[in-house]
């Protein structure tokens, strides 16, 4: 398994849903940051479990705990190593997918690769609660990157059929973004959030589960960040994005409207604005060439549809060889989505900060 991100500041992320503990190093950072430890939880509190009727009835404090590389709440420069203590697993509940994998879930190819090898506890180290090490990362490389200017956000585009308004992608601001940010169930639109809870709720009801579109942007970046060919700013975020569980597509600016626009309503011209250079549109969501163009960084990613749900499906038992229904026990999100907004985000800041180093 590879679970390494990064290649000036390395991220390496291990642990299983239901082990002892998850955490990650993080190799390369620089030395002397001071840390604001409580910005660092809030952003963990927004993806940790439990916390709303929206997510998983699993709770988990998901307390960061510093092994190395920190001391008097700076960076020492060394390996920062952490972990956090899983508390709250039922282990037991999975007993049922040992050989009978769920529909959607990578029970099946993980169990062909590792010749039933891997921890099926939980999703064990495919389970999305892998992503709260990466969360904390995130965290740090948006602290470091606020000293540079930049400003990462996110909110919720799409859930279900129920659509929020979208970024206005060429007048996005650092204070619109932070507000989004400190908002767990983050919407432009507060009507929008009503709607997209009932959707989630009607889903959760019916054994089942919804999707939807996380929009995330920067502001704040210098023009030149990334590179042509394989070290695109796209390819770079794509890479580690599509790290996420359930995530299933990413598009920047337009991304597949483009098909149906011209070159004349696709492009974005360029003007002199307060003797300097502007971009009138951002159709290209800030990146032309694989490099950043100066405007507002815009993207959006899909998440499916929660892969384990209380409906009866269709399946197969792996021992027998036979077709067998499977209801899945345990505790899930109806909709993963309002937490993966704080995953999305620090998988945008991570990313930045390794290529701007």
């Amino acid at each position: 398994m590879s679970s390494t991100l990064g290649e000036k500041i390395k991220l390496s992320i291990f642990g299983e849903s239901h082990g002892a503990a998850i955490g990650c190093v993080i190799d390369g950072l620089p030395a002397g940051v001071v840390l604001d430890f409580d910005k660092i939880q809030k952003e963990m509190d927004k993806r940790a479990p439990g916390r709303d009727k929206t997510s998983t009835a699993r709770k988990e404090p998901d307390k960061p705990q510093i092994l190395s590389g920190v001391l008097n709440g700076k960076t020492t420069g060394a390996p920062l190593a952490m972990i956090i203590e899983n508390t709250n697993t039922r282990s037991g509940d999975y007993d049922s997918v040992r050989f009978v994998p769920r529909p959607g879930h990578s029970d099946y190819p993980a169990y062909v690769k590792y010749g039933g090898a891997n921890d099926i506890r939980g999703g064990g180290h495919f389970s999305g609660r892998l992503t709260a090490p990466l969360v904390f990362a995130g965290a740090i490389a948006k602290q470091i990157l606020a000293e540079k200017g930049v400003t990462v956000g996110a909110h919720i585009l799409q859930i279900g059929a129920v659509r929020d308004t979208a970024f206005d992608k060429n007048n996005i601001d650092a204070e619109k973004l932070n507000e989004l940010s400190s908002d767990f169930f983050a919407t432009i639109s507060n009507e929008k959030e009503i709607e997209m809870r009932t959707a989630i709720e009607s889903a959760r009801l019916q054994g089942d589960s919804v999707g939807g579109v996380i929009e995330c942007a920067a502001v704040g970046l210098p023009v030149g960040i990334g590179s042509n060919m394989f070290s695109t700013v796209e390819g770079r975020l794509s890479y580690a994005l599509f790290g996420i569980p359930a995530v299933k597509g990413v598009q920047f600016g337009a991304g597949f409207d483009f098909a149906q626009m011209r070159g004349s309503e696709a492009n974005d011209p360029y003007e002199i604005k307060n003797g300097a250079v502007h971009l009138k549109s951002n159709n290209n969501g800030g990146v032309l060439g694989g490099i950043t163009d100066g405007a507002p960084l815009v993207f959006s990613v899909v998440v499916k549809p929660t892969a384990s749900i209380a409906s009866a499906q269709d399946s197969i038992n792996l021992k027998t060889m036979e077709n067998e229904k499977l209801v899945v026990n345990g505790r899930h999100d109806p909709c993963i989505v309002p937490r993966a907004v704080a995953v999305v985000e620090a998988v945008c800041a991570f990313t930045l900060l390794d290529m701007m180093m």
